[in-house]
């Protein structure tokens, strides 16, 4: 594996930081290459050698975030519920930055729809299909409704500046989920 230059590594993250920032003050139209350049204390040039343009570089920000969630979510499908989110609140809570931002911003509407059609992605394998209960049920409706509940509770704890620490939402929305 090819190791990356540590300057290089600096460089995106300063441009990462400096975009974030950046919508926690405007919209994401009204940001410009020029805006995040000053802010990352780079060149415009250096940001057009990593992205095409702002929208490049959000896009793989967002992706970069749902893939550690992606990865996440690989080991944590095999414990109960409460164990399984405990992790993603964390994840939540320490990148709170990140997620205020882009679930407050009317510029990265997106954002939410690409965290919830991964979230069902995962609720899909997790339908209790073999009991019976969920006979009467319509597979898509049921992801339809969980997914919205467990993004709607996400969007509610960090709008709401995290009022409970993670191991208590990740037991609620647990014993939420264990019923399903």
């Amino acid at each position: 594996m090819t190791k990356v230059d540590r300057r290089i590594l600096k460089s995106q993250e300063a441009m990462k930081k400096a975009v974030i920032e950046l919508m926690t003050e405007k919209n994401f139209d009204e940001i410009t290459i020029q805006d995040i350049a000053d802010r990352a204390n780079i060149n415009r040039g250096t940001i057009y050698l990593h992205y095409q343009d702002k929208f490049d570089l959000l896009d793989k920000l967002i992706e970069a975030h749902i893939n550690e969630l992606r990865e996440m979510g690989e080991w944590a499908c095999r414990l109960d519920w409460s164990n399984a989110l405990l992790p993603f609140f964390e994840y939540f809570e320490k990148n709170y930055v990140f997620f205020s931002t882009m679930l407050a911003s009317k510029g990265a509407p997106a954002f939410r729809t690409r965290l919830f059609d991964y979230i069902t992605e995962g609720f899909q394998a997790e339908i209790d299909k073999e009991s019976g209960r969920n006979t009467d049920l319509s597979e898509d409706v049921m992801l339809q409704y969980t997914g919205n509940a467990y993004v709607g509770v996400i969007e509610w704890w960090i709008r709401n500046g995290m009022p409970s620490p993670p191991q208590a939402i990740a037991k609620q929305v647990g014993a939420l989920l264990e019923v399903w």
